[in-house]
């Protein structure tokens, strides 16, 4: 049923429910903005989520009692609170979200959804984020869509009929932009020596930031490179423009890019829309280990905060500060390692807060979540160079990434190597 507002949307929420909001760059914050009004005659909302944009008002305290967050990846609108307690965060891999709500391990009353305009059959497209909002779609009890016109209408696993929807409000807004980062010489430096881990025709999985736009700007010279990933940004249109990325050395999708969201700037969205190389699917299956690993040569780049010396990777807190999430970190490391001439890098800055922190530690901060395991565990990329773990005893481990920590940390490092392990470096 078509409404005016978006309060009116709202109004078939009742006390109690469960909330899927649809998330990344696809948040439909049209909504949110209203739903931070309608909370406040109900009681008891939970309001389950990735990465939201523009979500901030429903931080704020007076929602108490009211509506909750429930988080699966902390971003900057839930970060600060999820750490003073005022919202929840649910450790857990993103390829298992779209699980607990087919299994019914966490039900769901409700779908809050951003989609593009029917078409003439009256299918909606979920756009730029499909995630696990298709799964949350196919089993709750009541959808509630925001029809934007300038959503992007991708093909995939995004389609959805309007008959779907119990509330749809119509309304024209920007989609967020990530704009791409500047590149400073360190991450200039660690995008080279990721790039000179990638060959031709490999399978590429990397997230968004400095680090896989400095990468992805070293690959001009490669061939036949595909993609199958968690999701992109705007670093593979030059390489898709001049011809670089391909897709035609994958054995699953060949000659498409696959992808569960993408975020970036208004160029990227306008390539996506109806674009019909690039496939949005459920994360569950772009997630899926059994999957990944049937491309040959997948290489799988990803982020840490914070690397020990025994390799194991903290990617998702400060300590016992939520920062982001597990997310699909670990399906792609897995996936990657399994594939044929597959390859798995974790590549971070060796330093943080202006130089005065080694990320390489003897020991993780106490309360660090490991998100990639020392088991798990194959490259490891700093500006000072390329560590390679895999098969790697636990001293040699050590002496592979002391010599890529910042200079002025190796002395001490190999201090508390002696001292934390027994390890003489």
């Amino acid at each position: 049923m078509r409404v005016a507002t978006a309060e009116q949307a709202l109004n078939i929420l009742q006390d109690h429910d469960n909330i899927w909001c649809q998330s990344m760059a696809a948040t439909p914050y049209f909504l949110l903005q209203a739903l931070a009004k309608v909370a406040l005659q109900k009681k008891d909302l939970t309001l389950l989520q990735l990465h939201t944009e523009h979500s901030q008002l429903l931080c704020d305290p007076v929602l108490a009692g009211h509506l909750r967050q429930r988080c699966f990846f902390v971003g900057g609108s839930t970060r600060q609170a999820v750490q003073q307690g005022l919202a929840d965060y649910v450790p857990i891999f993103l390829s298992e979200i779209p699980k607990l709500f087919r299994r019914g391990e966490q039900p769901l009353d409700v779908a809050l959804i951003q989609v593009s305009p029917p078409d003439k059959h009256g299918y909606c497209s979920l756009g730029i984020s499909v995630e696990a909002t298709r799964a949350a779609l196919q089993v709750a009890k009541r959808v509630i869509a925001w029809i934007n016109p300038q959503m992007p209408r991708t093909h995939g696993d995004s389609f959805i009929h309007l008959s779907r929807f119990d509330r749809y409000v119509e309304h024209s807004a920007p989609l967020p932009l990530h704009l791409p980062a500047e590149l400073d010489a360190t991450t200039r430096q660690i995008g080279q020596h990721v790039a000179s881990l990638i060959g031709d025709g490999d399978c590429l999985q990397m997230g968004i930031g400095a680090i896989p736009d400095a990468t992805l700007a070293c690959l001009g010279d490669r061939q036949h490179l595909g993609i199958h990933t968690e999701m992109f940004s705007d670093g593979v249109l030059p390489l898709l423009a001049k011809g670089v990325i391909t897709n035609q050395n994958k054995r699953k999708h060949r000659g498409k890019i696959v992808t569960t969201f993408a975020m970036g700037s208004q160029a990227l969205y306008d390539f996506v829309d109806d674009n019909p190389e690039v496939v949005f699917l459920d994360v569950e299956y772009t997630n899926d280990t059994a999957v990944i690993r049937q491309n040959p040569q997948v290489v799988a780049i990803n982020s840490a905060l914070q690397v020990d010396l025994s390799g194991q990777v903290c990617a998702d807190s400060l300590g016992t500060k939520i920062y982001s999430g597990v997310g699909g970190q670990m399906d792609f490391v897995r996936g990657a390692s399994l594939s044929d001439g597959g390859r798995a890098i974790i590549a971070l800055p060796a330093t943080a807060a202006g130089g005065k922190v080694s990320r390489i530690s003897s020991l993780l901060a106490p309360g660090a979540g490991v998100v990639t395991t020392r088991a798990h565990v194959n490259y490891i990329v700093t500006e000072y160079g390329i560590a390679q773990l895999r098969g790697k005893s636990m001293a040699e481990r050590a002496k592979a990434l002391i010599a890529i920590a910042a200079p002025a940390f190796q002395e001490s490092l190999c201090q508390q190597a002696w001292q934390d392990w027994g390890i003489n470096v």
